[in-house]
């Protein structure tokens, strides 16, 4: 069954298919995870350790095969929620959507697993497709053309950062409601302003969860320049280009960097900061932008049941 772009995205909020934060706790997201989603997750009998029957929930994957007009551009493995932003998304990260692009619609069909992109210039990417990168992220992705392409001028803003902001992120985004809590397997992204996480996407590899972002930014004409990318993911050099080239000036995760990641970070100054574990974290670039108004003393030991595995390392 197919549905238009403009069926389901809209300005407001209220469009049919957002999982829209609701509960008091959840107050400053526009989008939450949404755990219970009989869609994500498939419950699955195995046997534990004591040989006893055990039930779990894990995880759904889902091919999406994104075409911009008329060319097939990839076949992604994703759970398969926000299929409309990803496409966006993959295709802005990816330089096949310029900024000035028009983009008359985007239809996805749900029986055929599909998403059209389509846009008043004519496209044509078969150089760019020849060329493949694979990238380090969980889910094998992969980058089109060369990695730094459109890098070139790229000035990211010199904002502040407060230190007491990188804490309510952390303790806010931990306590969500997630996939992760509900399954494991996955990894999450959120976009936030100041300390109030906004838009939280996950799914099976980092890469999707960053281009759902993107393809939110880019319909509802978001603006990057005031905003802070969190992630569960390793900061590696995609991570730190994709998050570049959204304009987005500050990349913060709870997991370690890559020697390319940190110098990239410093070459178009983003302001990189990993290892977020309770009140400690490791700034790589930008630190004279941090503005240090919290005690870490103060910040409460992060609870167990709260860590990610991505923590660990």
């Amino acid at each position: 069954m197919a549905r238009s772009y403009g069926e389901r995205v809209t300005c407001n909020g209220h469009a049919r298919g957002l999982q829209l934060a609701t509960e008091t706790d959840l107050s400053d997201y526009i989008i939450a995870p949404d755990p219970k989603s009989t869609r994500l997750t498939r419950a699955v009998e195995g046997i534990d350790q004591n040989g006893e029957t055990s039930r779990i929930s894990v995880v759904e994957e889902r091919p999406l095969t994104i075409f911009l007009n008329a060319q097939e551009i990839v076949t992604a493995m994703t759970i398969g929620d926000y299929p409309e932003y990803l496409a966006l998304g993959f295709l802005r990260n990816q330089g096949m959507l310029r900024p000035d692009d028009e983009i008359t619609r985007v239809d996805y069909d749900d029986d055929l697993e599909t998403v059209v992109v389509r846009t008043a210039r004519e496209t044509s990417y078969e150089d760019k497709l020849r060329k493949k990168t694979r990238t380090s992220g969980c889910a094998v992705g992969t980058v089109f053309g060369d990695m730094m392409e459109g890098l070139e001028g790229v000035t990211l803003p010199q904002v502040p950062v407060r230190t007491s902001w990188l804490y309510d992120l952390a303790a806010k985004i931990n306590r969500t409601p997630s996939l992760y809590l509900e399954a494991g397997a996955i990894h999450g992204t959120v976009l936030c302003q100041q300390n109030r996480p906004l838009v939280y996407m996950e799914d099976v590899g980092r890469h999707n969860a960053v281009d759902k972002i993107a393809g939110w930014m880019l319909s509802e004409g978001e603006t990057a320049g005031d905003k802070i990318l969190y992630t569960t993911g390793r900061l590696t050099s995609e991570m730190v280009i994709k998050t570049a080239m959204m304009g987005i000036p500050v990349l913060a995760s709870r997991s370690g960097f890559t020697a390319w990641g940190v110098e990239i970070a410093r070459e178009v100054g983003l302001t990189l900061i990993g290892r977020m574990r309770g009140h400690r974290f490791v700034c790589l670039s930008g630190a004279d932008r941090l503005v240090r108004d919290a005690d870490p003393s103060t910040v409460p030991v992060e609870d167990k049941k709260h860590r990610r595995k991505s923590a660990e390392g």
